[in-house]
């Protein structure tokens, strides 16, 4: 815990160092003289992109052209089973709403001093 506060007081002063430099370069810029205008240098222009010759598609079959699939074979039907019955459930015991009181017995008496 020592070793995160120290850490944490470091990255705090080297923070604020930064930011005390940070507005000393920036008065400084401020108080600069214009920059003068550079030239600007003319570019030429860029070559055209040649155009490339188109790939022939080839035409697929339509839709209604295609042979019918075959139909599925009936599935075989599976023999029943006997149901299994299952016994009655056991009844849950009842609790008892009024819970018996504890009798408490009373403490000894101190002997009182004279």
């Amino acid at each position: 815990m020592g070793y995160f506060n120290c850490i944490a007081l470091a990255f705090l002063m080297a923070l604020s160092f930064s930011s005390i430099n940070v507005g000393q370069s920036a008065r400084h810029l401020q108080q600069l003289p214009p920059m003068p205008t550079l030239p600007t240098a003319t570019l030429p222009p860029l070559p055209s992109i040649p155009n490339l010759p188109q790939p022939t598609i080839p035409t697929m079959p339509r839709p209604g052209a295609l042979a019918p699939l075959p139909t599925m074979p009936a599935l075989p039907t599976l023999p029943s089973v006997p149901r299994a019955t299952l016994p009655p459930l056991p009844s849950m015991p009842t609790v008892p709403a009024i819970i018996p009181s504890i009798p408490f017995f009373s403490p000894p008496l101190s002997p009182s001093t004279p």
